[in-house]
């Protein structure tokens, strides 16, 4: 069995805990909790020929990327960007957490993940503008940690792309 550690990126409150747990647990709950540090879970994925057991390291949010969180990454062989689609501004941050992780691990496959696909009507993120990310090669993934919409997708398309990396 193949071993690949990913970690979740992003602002406060855009899902990371809550798209690790459905993944993980494939359970939701309504209850805020800030992650401290990190936390690390881990998860198969049967890819039909092959068994990926990804390594999930669940970064606390930060609007501001500091040091200290440069050396989780190390290590990483792939990354999810999560935004919340409800607010425009954790865009903002996943394209400033993508320039850093770059300049960190190199070029990873990782994925955008747009989240809060329940609440699709409120959403503040243009679809043009993930469309132009699209256009540009970045894999955009719409998901939903309180229903599960895209999740288990969305994880097995990062492995699918770590493993032809």
């Amino acid at each position: 069995m193949i071993q690949k550690k990913i970690c979740m990126l992003g602002a406060f409150a855009v899902g990371k805990t809550s798209l690790v747990s459905r993944f993980v647990h494939s359970i939701f709950s309504d209850r805020y909790l800030t992650t401290v540090g990190v936390k690390i879970d881990k998860k198969g994925v049967d890819l039909g020929h092959e068994r990926v057991e990804l390594i999930v390291w669940d970064i606390y949010g930060e609007d501001d990327f500091q040091k200290v969180r440069l050396s989780y990454l190390r290590g990483a062989s792939g990354y999810f960007l999560v935004a919340d689609g409800t607010r425009r501004e954790t865009l903002d941050t996943a394209f400033t957490l993508q320039e850093s992780a770059q300049l960190t691990i190199g070029h990873v496959p990782f994925l955008l993940l747009v989240n809060k696909a329940d609440l699709a009507g409120e959403w503040k993120i243009d679809e043009k503008v993930l469309a132009r990310l699209a256009a540009r090669g970045w894999r955009v993934a719409r998901t939903s940690a309180k229903t599960g919409a895209g999740v288990e997708d969305a994880f097995a398309a990062l492995a699918r792309a770590m493993l032809a990396a």
